[in-house]
Order: C-alpha cells, then structure tokens, then sequence
C-alpha cells in the first residue's frame, strides 16, 4: 500500500487523513479481488464444469454436482485471496490485519473440511449404487472419517485463534482422553456395532426387521454410525442405536425373502360333536371331488381287504376298519394345498391334528407360500381358508366358535 499512500501525498491530502482513505481503499480492493475471484470460480468456472460434467457418460461425476462438492471448493477461492492479499493490502493496520489473518485461518479450515465432507457423501452414494454388497459398514466409516476431518478442522481453527502449534494442542489431548470417551461413548460403541453388525451379517439395507422394544417394525432404510433408520408399515420412521442392534434381540425377516416362500401357520377348530365315521352315502358324495379320488381309492383297498380278514361284515362290527370324515378332511387339505399353484411346492406342506381343547379338536395347516409380497401373502391365506370354511360341512363337519346372539336366539325358537 506505499504506492498508494505515495499517490495520495502527490495529490495533496493532508497527511492525518493519509492512512485512513489508503486502508479504507486497500479493504475495497481487497474485497473487490476476493467478489471476483468468487464470480469467476462460482458462476464461470463452475458453469464450464457443469456443462462437461452434463456432456460425461459417467455416473460419478454427476455425484459431485448433487453434492455440491464444486460449489463449497469455489467458496475456497476468496478465502484464500483474502488470506494472501490482505497482508499487502493492510499492512498499516496490525491489529485489523491479524483479525482478517485469523478469520481466514479459521474459514479456510472449515471450508476444506465441509469439501472433503462432500467428497466422502459422493464416496458413499456411489458404493451404495454400485456395491452388490450391503454389509460393509461403510455408511459408519464415512461417518467417522467426517468426525476425524471435522476434528482436525477445529484444531487447526482454535490452533490459529490462540496462535499456536496445532501440535502443541494435540500433546494436551492425551490429558483429555477420559473427557473425549465419556463424550464420544455412543459414537464408539456405534462403531463397534457397525462392525460387528457388517461382520456377522445382521442386518442390511433392505431387510424387514422386527424390534418390538423400540417400536419397530419395518424396512430398514439406514444403518449409521449412531442410530438405525427403520421405515415401518404406517410409513412412520423408527430411530433405533445402532448398538442396540447387538445388545438386544430383534427378528430379520431377510431369511424369508431370501427363500423365495413365506409361512403359513393357522389352525381351523373343528367341534367333536360332529367327528364320526364316513357312510356310505357320505363316500359316495366325496367321491365326486377329483382331488379326493386317489386319495379315497386308495384307502377303499386297504380298508376292504383288512376287512375281509374279519368273519363278521356287518356295519355294526366295531372290528371293522371304517374311514373318519375328520380324517378324510385332513386328506383333502393335504391335497388341495398340494395342488394350489401359490403354495411353495419345495418347502414343508403339511396338515396335523393338535391336541384336543375345550375348543374342540385343531387342524393345524403348516405350508409357505411362493409370493412373499405381504398383500398377496395375505390374500392367498385368506382364498385358502375361505375355500376350506366353506368346504367343511360337505364332510358333515362343523367348525368351532363360542356361541352367539343368532346361536341363542335360533335355540329359543327350537
């Protein structure tokens, strides 16, 4: 600024103004460097990228405009013209020059460290499109790399601000080491969840998880550092510790869309008032059901020559071999699910009966449907039980349920 103060002697100013209109004309100039380097950096040079980046077949490079990776370096510019320029510019005002030394240390730390912040998000964004593999905790490790960027970043902001070596700070953090854990307690144990959770292979991106405890219960959207993201069905958002995942227990529903087929597990009651043996005209009607023929055959044969080893043929022989309808019941449900085109032919198929309840006798149905999509899961549920509800009285067998206001007043009218 002495060129400055020389011209402004030349043209006559009285000397006590000198140094004011020369500081106030190198803070114009100063300001006016660092407005252009910004437009220039920010809409000329950022412009001409953009326009490259939209020519690019490339993928990744649109990840460093949507997370303004270029916009938060240009703002890089001014601050370091400031920073270099202000020493020539102010150099008649030491206490105004090293506040402007000092914000421009401090922003010029900050700065670098929101830039590498963007860049790890781009590093992220594109493992996340391009990575087959969700388990690797990567989400967790960018998150601690941003903490340690962040760190450093203040460091050497507070090392600027008290003008001294950011060494000399980092010797006193050993004294603070028990201070740091207690304050980064839930970030360190997150860490080591996400770890553990990656390495087991626990949880992923993707995958329906139950957490009852938490209220969770949902696709999981997010595994980070300190909490896990579940959506649940009512498209509320369940906000889970990560380390919770490890200390507690939870229910991964991915085995079952891995398998292609989902449980089915339903009883149907069946009264044992109505449970006696087949007659012959009740054969003869079932007979008429096509998955039922082989099944009926079948058991004709055998139940007609143990009989015949009997001297007495008579109904009333209660040595005779007699089919049960309950029984006829349970070989159709086999059968019919057997049949059914949404039932998992591969998986476990089968029909038992449970133990005799005040209920009355259950058959319970145990089969996997081959659509784990949870609204066709339930429609097919639904079509098989309704088809089997309907189906039970043509084998002279009545469901079970607690009487009702129609049960009572059908029985006064009687």
């Amino acid at each position: 600024m002495t060129d400055v103060q020389n011209w402004l002697v030349e043209q006559g100013l009285p000397a006590n103004y000198i140094d004011p209109v020369s500081l106030g004309i190198g803070i114009i100039i100063l300001i006016a460097l660092c407005w252009v380097g910004f437009y220039i950096a920010r809409h000329q040079v950022l412009n001409f990228v953009h326009k490259l980046v939209s020519k690019s077949a490339n993928k990744w490079d649109d990840l460093l405009i949507q997370h303004s990776v270029f916009s938060r370096i240009a703002w890089l510019v001014p601050i370091t013209i400031l920073l270099i320029l202000s020493p020539i510019f102010i150099n008649t005002q030491p206490l105004l020059l090293n506040f402007i030394q000092v914000f421009s240390k401090v922003a010029l730390a900050i700065q670098v460290a929101r830039s590498i912040s963007s860049l790890l998000n781009v590093t992220n964004t594109a493992f996340q499109e391009s990575s087959k593999e969700k388990y690797l905790p990567l989400n967790a490790t960018i998150q601690v790399l941003k903490l340690a960027v962040y760190l450093v970043a203040i460091i050497l902001a507070i090392a600027a601000v008290v003008d001294k070596s950011p060494i000399y700070l980092l010797s006193g953090l050993g004294a603070l080491t028990a201070v740091l854990l207690l304050v980064f307690q839930d970030t360190i144990k997150g860490l080591v969840a996400s770890v553990q959770i990656s390495a087991n292979k626990m949880v992923a991106p993707g995958d329906w998880i139950e957490m009852p405890q938490y209220g969770a219960d949902g696709d999981v959207l997010e595994i980070a550092l300190n909490t896990v993201k579940v959506q649940n069905w009512d498209n509320t958002v369940t906000t889970i510790p990560t380390y919770a995942l490890i200390s507690e227990s939870f229910k991964n529903w991915r085995g079952m869309t891995a398998s292609g087929g989902r449980r089915i597990k339903r009883c149907i009651q069946i009264d044992l008032n109505s449970v006696h043996f087949c007659s012959a005209q009740l054969l003869e009607k079932l007979l008429k059901l096509e998955l039922l023929e082989p099944y009926l055959k079948q058991k004709h044969q055998e139940v007609a020559a143990y009989n015949s080893q009997k001297p007495d043929q008579e109904d009333s022989n209660p040595n005779l071999r007699k089919l049960t309808n309950i029984g006829t019941f349970r070989a159709y449900i086999t059968a019919y699910l057997q049949s059914h085109p949404k039932v998992h032919p591969e998986m476990t198929c089968m029909v038992r009966q449970l133990k005799p309840s005040e209920t009355g006798v259950s058959l319970e149905l145990y089969f996997f449907s081959n659509d784990t999509n949870w609204i066709n899961y339930e429609g097919i549920q639904a079509d098989v039980f309704d088809h089997l509800f309907a189906i039970a009285p043509l084998f002279e067998l009545r469901l079970f349920q607690n009487p009702t206001g129609y049960d009572w007043q059908n029985a006064i009218r009687h």
